[in-house]
């Protein structure tokens, strides 16, 4: 029974078979055919007899492995390699079905390969999760055929094997040396003009031309006879924070992933981009209540402690509590720090239910609002409208792109800085308020 369980008949013998059985029909009108037809019959029988022993009288015939990375990246293409060892002294064809965890509903995965003889090879494809937690993929399946083709030899290998994914953690390796590179501008950050400069003493230097004349250090110039200049450095371990909304809002999908997937890679980016930038990192999230904290510090465990509160952050689907939110700022959030909430708001009415527990934060933390742009309407309001209905759907998309800008408008009244951006941005548009918030000494 073991050595039946691996036996597969081909497509290629039962066209073989069709074209006897069309041949043994012909014979029956032209007679001289049937020798040659039973002739026929019996070498494919002996073909595929002799097909069989190729393939089944090697014990260890082929030998393949799933080398999965430690985690998934989610929203990232992930790369699974497949190491396949050909025992065989002749070369064969090969046809790999991976079982791939049902969360990607992939139902035609094939890869087709032809084997050197006694060789090794090496193989490579990706998958894009869109949502953390735990992938369970199934059986490598490769089915073995020789130059004939008539018969396949199943393996299989790494049974139930389990991967994590967690947030984007190949988006953050991309943005690693970005709060140390000078070359900020292939990252797509603007460069922001330093209106001032923070207080925090650095050094004396040679004076140079270009430099600040009202930081010449008068005591230090007189006794080195030259000019002398106070340098000075952005502050550092000043606290921030990522807020992210985990109510029913931020689950609005966008290119595979919900708002609430993007506001967590970005999360994940900027702590690690604070921190680099000699900041305190923490985060939080909330909804009916406040969970996932990590407190804002500068230590070298500090990512992964992030990176572990966030891996399990889901949508709950209630709306969220902002007074649950400011009174949890106001009792755990005692130096002034910058909190970067991300959320989203549709319409002004909205804002304005929030925006008493909004202002209260904002008196005593530099407080950002990060909120979406609805992409979906930008197809709307381009495309020309040819009928009445088509026209009535352009002005409403047009009118929820206007309440947008509107909120804009209403936070900054408040003194709140606020980012209204696209979900494929929202990384990068985050980097560059941050920098210029470091940059203007607004913190």
């Amino acid at each position: 029974m073991k050595r039946i369980k691996p036996f597969y008949i081909q497509n290629r013998f039962f066209y073989a078979c069709l074209i006897v059985m069309v041949l043994f029909v012909l014979s029956f009108v032209l007679p001289r055919l049937f020798n040659l037809v039973k002739l026929l019959l019996l070498c494919l029988f002996a073909l595929t007899f002799l097909d069989a022993i190729l393939l089944f009288v090697a014990k260890k015939g082929i030998k393949g492995k799933r080398n999965l990375p430690e985690k998934f990246s989610n929203g990232d293409q992930n790369a699974i390699g497949i190491s396949i060892e050909n025992f065989y002294t002749f070369p064969v064809f090969i046809r790999i079905i991976d079982e791939i965890p049902v969360q990607f509903q992939v139902r035609d995965f094939k890869i087709d390969r032809k084997l050197d003889a006694s060789s090794l090879t090496e193989l490579e494809y990706e998958l894009r999760p869109t949502e953390r937690g735990e992938y369970q993929f199934g059986k490598l399946n490769i089915y073995a055929t020789s130059v004939f083709g008539l018969i396949a030899r199943r393996f299989w290998f790494d049974d139930d094997q389990m991967i994590a994914t967690y947030p984007s953690f190949i988006q953050l390796r991309k943005y690693n040396l970005l709060a140390i590179s000078n070359n900020l501008l292939q990252y797509g950050v603007k460069k922001v003009r330093k209106l001032g400069h923070t207080m925090e003493f650095e050094q004396i230097k040679d004076y140079v031309l270009g430099d600040d004349l009202r930081t010449i250090n008068w005591k230090a110039t007189a006794k080195k006879n030259q000019l002398m200049v106070n340098q000075f450095q952005d502050e550092k371990s000043q606290p921030i924070y990522s807020v992210i909304d985990k109510g029913r809002v931020m689950k609005m999908p966008f290119d595979g992933l919900t708002l609430l997937d993007y506001a967590i890679n970005a999360a994940l980016v900027i702590s690690n981009v604070a921190l680099k930038k000699q900041d305190k990192a923490g985060i939080f999230s909330f909804s009916k209540k406040v969970e996932n904290r990590v407190v804002a510090e500068r230590r070298t465990s500090q990512m992964n402690l992030i990176l572990e509160a966030l891996y399990n952050v889901n949508t709950d689907y209630y709306e969220s509590d902002f007074g649950r939110l400011y009174a949890d700022v106001k009792r755990n959030i005692t130096q002034r720090s910058l909190v970067l909430l991300y959320t989203n708001f549709e319409t002004l009415d909205g804002l304005h239910r929030q925006l008493p527990y909004l202002k209260g934060i904002a008196k005593s933390h530099l407080l950002v609002v990060i909120f979406f742009k609805n992409t979906e309407l930008d197809s709307i309001i381009d495309e020309k409208a040819e009928t009445v209905q088509q026209a009535y759907d352009k002005v409403i998309a047009e009118k929820f792109a206007f309440e947008k800008r509107l909120i804009v408008n209403e936070l900054k009244k408040y003194g709140i800085y606020s980012i209204l951006t696209t979900p494929e941005n929202l990384t990068i548009d985050t980097i560059n308020k941050y920098l210029e918030i470091k940059a203007r000494g607004l913190l």
